[in-house]
């Protein structure tokens, strides 16, 4: 499963016994997989600021899930025919060792072995500040994403408009792409070239009627340029002079003057047009990386050992060796653009995530700050129930009266602004990576 329960409880003595018992539990039922969440030790500040923090923060949490699930939407959009390889586009740069920065890892691989950044959120720096820093980030991010995917859209409706003027039927389709200047008698001042749509059925009378339509009518000018299911274009040369009453005559006989003048600059700067914004949107995407083989590992070409809790002898899922990703070869600009932000964003929302649960915990258990944050990935959905009702039975002693709330739903919780179903004994966030459900 991608689903993840980001939990902490105190850290006193027992506490961790509880949380081993849990550990206990889960493993032997087979309920979840659980690590440690290393959260670093962040400068507190006064109580107001962490209340304010608090709410600043699941505000901020929403954002930044909106706002990754919109760039993997986009990475979709942009692949088009390959859609189905957009997961592999979805990737975290680094996070786990200083000498891997620059290695790209899947998701769950990131969270479970999520190490704070030091570098780029210094956790010496007060509280409120990582905040905020996090959020400009983001917001800059989301206003590159706007930009960009609007461009892109601009540029798929611009191509869209000439295709379809390239697919409707002989009255209204464009001619550009069927007609040549050899269709025509161009830069005469007395004959001119009309193009006429006939019925299928009416090709024979066409063909023994067109001469006499009107004076003036060229023998032997007519020509099948091009038909669809439904009739056929013919050319047909005659005098300038006579072409209202030529064209009086056709309707009378249903066959219709299609409104031409070819313009040889004009049908050139078309079809120019075209292929630039087909060339634009296919390099919008288009990638010649090296494929990420099918079940490959994921860390590439090093192994990394996480120490599970409770569990030290696990190894990390995906230790074998992968090829390399050519770091942007070949890829178009929006591609590599989302593949860069989605990384910057992702890693930015899992140390929201973590933000959260020191906030919550220093709110919920006191100071001085011990706490203890475990992150716990459900085997399947089947199993959410039963791994919800041992944590609950395990942690009850945290809060009495949550614990009882969560079987009774009638009892209020005094003080407590979430619903009921939101608050738990011990301190409680979700994860999702199912990000292009």
């Amino acid at each position: 499963m991608s689903e993840f329960w980001l939990i902490s409880a105190p850290g006193d003595r027992e506490n961790l016994q509880a949380l081993e018992r849990m550990n206990t539990v889960t493993s032997k039922s087979n309920l979840s997989y659980n690590t440690k969440f290393a959260i670093p030790d962040f400068k507190v500040g006064t109580l107001d600021t962490l209340v304010g923090l608090s709410d600043e923060l699941g505000k901020l949490d929403t954002f930044a899930e909106s706002l990754i699930r919109r760039m993997a939407q986009s990475v979709v959009e942009v692949m088009e025919d390959s859609k189905g390889k957009a997961q592999e586009h979805l990737l975290a740069n680094g996070g786990l060792k200083e000498k891997m920065k620059c290695l790209k890892i899947d998701l769950t691989s990131f969270v479970t072995h999520f190490e704070w950044d030091m570098a780029k959120y210094p956790a010496k720096q007060p509280l409120v500040s990582v905040v905020d820093t996090i959020a400009k980030q983001l917001a800059q991010i989301e206003m590159d994403l706007k930009s960009r995917t609007a461009a892109y859209h601009t540029l798929k409706t611009n191509l869209a408009n000439l295709e379809k003027k390239s697919m409707g039927n002989l009255f209204t389709r464009t001619l550009s792409d069927i007609v040549s200047k050899e269709d025509f008698v161009l830069d005469s001042e007395y004959l001119v070239t009309l193009l006429v749509i006939v019925p299928k059925p009416n090709y024979s009378q066409w063909q023994k009627t067109y001469e006499s339509l009107s004076d003036m009518v060229v023998p032997r000018s007519t020509k099948l340029i091009t038909e669809d299911k439904e009739g056929g274009l013919f050319t047909v040369t005659l005098f300038r002079k006579v072409i209202e009453d030529f064209k009086s005559k056709a309707r009378e006989n249903k066959f219709t003057v299609r409104e031409f003048y070819y313009d040889e600059k004009e049908i050139k700067r078309e079809r120019e047009e075209m292929a630039r914004l087909l060339s634009d949107k296919k390099q919008q995407y288009q990638t010649s990386c090296v494929a990420l083989k099918k079940g490959s590992s994921t860390f590439p070409d090093h192994k990394v050992k996480v120490t599970p809790l409770g569990n030290p002898d696990r190894p990390a899922a995906g230790q074998s060796d992968r090829e390399r990703e050519s770091e942007g070869e070949g890829e178009g600009p929006l591609l590599r653009w989302l593949k860069v932000n989605f990384s910057e964003a992702f890693i930015a929302w899992i140390h929201i995530k973590a933000l959260r649960v020191f906030v919550e915990s220093v709110l919920r258990y006191g100071l001085p700050v011990n706490f203890q944050a475990v992150l716990l990935q459900p085997h399947k959905k089947s199993s959410a129930k039963r791994l919800r009702e041992v944590l609950n039975s395990v942690f009850r002693h945290l809060d009495e009266v949550a614990a009882t709330s969560i079987l009774d739903a009638s009892v209020e919780i005094p003080g407590l602004q979430l619903s009921n179903q939101d608050y738990f004994p011990y301190v409680y966030f979700h994860i999702d990576l199912s990000l292009l459900d």
